[in-house]
């Protein structure tokens, strides 16, 4: 099939059996015909919703990509499901974040249990004011079917499948592949080659490079289970239940009826008999009761890994993805980090592309997301710790931890059962503008992830960050001067007749002549009480490797 083709309304089956079939390329023509490669601005390998995110948004900006996957299918099996608030929003920019919320089963609540007790409850999102639910579970073919159907519709972007790299020298001058198809095999030069092709990265092994980190000694199955159920839309985790005793099991609720079972098996399990239906039956029998109906839809055994590589810039080539990193599944930080990745690079390549920003842009790519995985990796590796205790001691730890919290809110914040993925704030960045002033308060300051308030502009209901601008973004809290004059910044002036609830002034600490440079990825570039012109050309110059 031609993504080109893709249906607008397929069942899970239907789109995991989908097989894009290899169309010999021009470039394919040409090499045979010459033997010279022919040289593409941008190449992205990997088409998972990593690749395919970075593709979209350059393609947005006015930039032609070449994508490459060694495929010819999206994912099989559910894979990541929970995509968090920042990716949707991120999504949203990219026109596809309205099919994934009104496919995805939308949720912001927790419940902890400890044995057979519910230990408390937590609301991932307890403020009115988003358009976005703190989390939707999507299956990761479907998250896959509407990036693939969006990039297909671009004329920028050229999705070519069953073409795998099997070679890369990186030159001053660019990067040449070596790329296998079913017809044969040709060379491409990529000004830029983006590696999204996950935790395995076959770019990774063939430029020598590696991913440094721990694995965990312990394993876990997941069982996607098909099956009527009248469970809340919510998140369940329960450690030391009387139906998987001694360890820890998660469900979450799918599209399509479909539940996601993550139980956890202990280092010595062995995972080619745990995936055996006659070893899961019964444990989601032990779950769900004897009489319980439901068909297994898919499973697999995973094992705990943290991991990330040492620079994620190597010359001209990128890394993004479980390509640059790699954190254990609980806390739904792979695929969300992943795709802030995207969000990160995409505008700043397409300014280096277009010749806007020197090419030092990039390393502020790698230190911002560098800073992120840390961040990640630590999290990760803390409930990981909590959720696996690997001595008497932790396990008694955790066991109070569990008992105290039932009652008391302080023992709540030291439970972990997977902090749950948040936007990382860019603290030190290069491209922050440190604040003049130090009278704000919030959590909107330079680095940070904007967030998002309801808003009424001539009568229309909207949201803020449906407002902003695809490249840098002025917001001025009432009458707008002159401060964006020939710099190609929007200026979006606002005031409480545009903010009727509030949220807006609350979430910025807005007073009268407040601004926030926004980047183009929507993180704050700078704030002021009082701006000046000077101010903001700095910060823009600043924000964009130009100063």
């Amino acid at each position: 099939m031609d993504p080109r083709d893709l249906p607008p309304q397929l069942s899970g089956h239907e789109i995991q059996a989908l097989e894009f079939g290899h169309r010999r390329s021009a470039d394919e023509d040409a090499y045979a015909r010459t033997g010279q490669p022919v040289r593409h601005a941008v190449v992205v390998v990997g088409a998972g919703p990593v690749g395919l995110t970075l593709a979209i948004d350059l393609a947005q900006r006015g930039q032609r990509v070449l994508l490459l996957d060694d495929d010819r299918r999206l994912s099989t099996g559910s894979r990541a499901i929970c995509f968090a608030k920042r990716t949707l929003e991120i999504w949203d920019r990219l026109g596809v974040g309205d099919a994934m919320v009104a496919k995805g089963v939308g949720w912001n609540v927790g419940k902890v249990f400890f044995g057979a007790e519910h230990v408390y409850t937590f609301d991932l999102l307890p403020e009115a004011g988003h358009e976005r639910p703190a989390f939707i579970n999507l299956q990761q073919y479907y998250a896959e079917a509407y990036l693939v159907a969006r990039a297909a519709a671009l004329p920028n972007v050229e999705l070519r499948f069953a073409n795998r790299v099997d070679a890369l020298q990186a030159r001053d001058d660019g990067v040449v592949l070596g790329i296998e198809t079913p017809d044969g095999r040709y060379e491409v030069i990529a000004d830029w080659l983006v590696a999204c092709d996950g935790s395995r990265s076959p770019l990774r092994r063939l430029m020598g490079l590696e991913s440094r980190g721990r694995v965990f000694r312990d394993r876990f199955l997941i069982a996607d289970v098909r099956m009527q159920a009248d469970f809340p839309t919510e998140r369940w985790f329960w450690f030391d239940p009387p139906f998987h005793p001694n360890q820890s099991v998660l469900l979450h609720r799918q599209p399509d009826d479909v539940w996601r079972i993550d139980f956890q098996l202990g280092w010595d399990a062995d995972a080619d008999e745990e995936k055996k239906p006659e070893k899961i039956v019964p444990r989601v029998r032990a779950l769900l009761g004897a009489d319980a109906k439901f068909e297994l839809e898919w499973a697999s055994v995973y094992t705990f890994a943290c991991e990330r590589m040492d620079h994620f810039r190597h010359g001209r080539v990128l890394f993004a993805g479980d390509a640059a990193h790699r954190v254990s599944p609980f806390g739904a930080r792979g695929a969300n980090s992943g795709v802030q990745d995207a969000d990160n690079l995409g505008w700043k390549l397409a300014r280096v592309l277009r010749g806007a920003s020197p090419a030092a842009l990039l390393d502020s790519y790698a230190f911002e997301r560098e800073l992120a995985a840390d961040e990640n990796i630590r999290h990760s590796t803390r409930s990981t710790d909590f959720i696996t205790p690997k001595s008497e001691v932790s396990r008694l730890f955790r066991d109070a931890v569990l008992d105290l919290a039932r009652e008391h809110a302080f023992a709540r914040r030291l439970v972990n059962s997977g902090r749950l993925s948040t936007p990382s704030t860019y603290d030190g960045s290069p491209l922050n503008t440190p604040d003049a002033d130090a009278d704000w308060t919030g959590a909107m300051r330079p680095g940070a992830p904007a967030s998002d308030a309801p808003l009424v502009i001539d009568g229309r209901r909207t949201w803020l960050l449906r407002e902003l601008g695809p490249d840098f973004t002025l917001l001025v809290w009432g009458q707008a001067p002159r401060l964006c004059a020939g710099m190609g910044c929007k200026v979006l002036a606002l005031g409480p007749e545009h903010d009727a609830d509030g949220w807006l002034a609350k979430r910025y600490d807005l007073r009268p002549g407040s601004a926030y440079l926004l980047r183009p990825d929507q993180h704050v570039a700078a704030r002021w009480r009082q701006p000046t012109p000077a101010a903001v050309e700095d910060a823009v110059a600043r924000a964009t490797a130009t100063l």
